[in-house]
């Protein structure tokens, strides 16, 4: 249970982290407004008590805001982001740099702009950015989907500096590998499992869920700032130890 907090809003909530988060948070007596653009999961997310599901596009601030009206929002996880296209950066379509940079950066700074307010008022909030390994070093094929998750990490230190004497916290998560549909978009969806997934030991979505609801979890006075967490077998700049170890080194989380 949570002494201080009581209403949490998940973004990206339909599935891996964002789902896994929304209902770790659910178990520890949180109301949460699941964040989502698919029906059908938010409605299977709605079937637990507490969850109440928020359909909108991660870019639309405007209806979160309005659905959120009136309710005193305690934690924030800004956790939707897209990895649309993996390609050199001289072969992307511009249109997948704006949306990276859309998803990734300027929805989740949108989103705690509408929020925020209301937590430095009442002196009390948490805000989590979901990051990656791709935005704290190189990584091939990420010439834009790496920026925009650097961009957020900034994001996270300049908050940090604002929020001084606030009792706000913000928290960034910056995972390595995960098991999620990330790469649905940029690559079929047997070869993201053939290259990234078989054979390896890929970090669970729950396991992140925990690591986030563990941050929020300490007293007020302790912030953790940046977390992150890599599976065992992967480190960065030293590629990963996987069966198809030719293919899968470069690969970000």
């Amino acid at each position: 249970m949570f002494d201080t907090y009581r209403v949490a809003v998940v973004t990206g909530a339909t599935g891996g982290i964002g789902k896994a988060t929304v209902l770790e948070l659910r178990r520890r007596g949180l109301t949460v407004y699941a964040v989502g653009r698919s029906e059908a999961p938010l409605q299977e997310l709605a079937a637990t008590d507490g969850v109440i599901p928020i359909q909108a596009d991660v870019r639309d601030t405007e209806t979160i805001a309005r659905a959120l009206a009136g309710i005193e929002v305690d934690v924030l996880v800004n956790n939707a982001g897209i990895l649309s296209t993996r390609a050199l950066f001289h072969e992307i379509d511009p249109a997948e740099i704006d949306a990276m940079i859309d998803v990734n950066l300027k929805a989740p700074m949108h989103l705690t702009r509408a929020l925020l307010p209301g937590m430095v008022e009442r002196k009390r909030g948490h805000l989590l950015y979901v990051g990656s390994s791709g935005g704290q070093a190189p990584y091939p094929n990420m010439g834009a989907y790496g920026p925009s998750k650097a961009g957020l990490s900034l994001f996270c230190d300049n908050l940090r500096c604002d929020l001084l004497g606030s009792s706000v916290r913000v928290t960034e998560v910056v995972p390595g590998r995960v098991q999620t549909d990330l790469y649905r978009t940029a690559m079929a969806g047997n070869q993201a499992r053939a290259l990234l997934y078989d054979g390896y030991r890929p970090i669970q979505p729950e396991n992140i869920a925990s690591i986030v609801v563990n941050a929020i979890e300490l007293p007020v006075f302790v912030d953790v700032a940046r977390i992150e967490v890599f599976p065992t077998d992967q480190a960065t700049g030293g590629g990963t130890m996987v069966k198809h170890q030719d293919e899968a080194n470069g690969s970000a989380g």
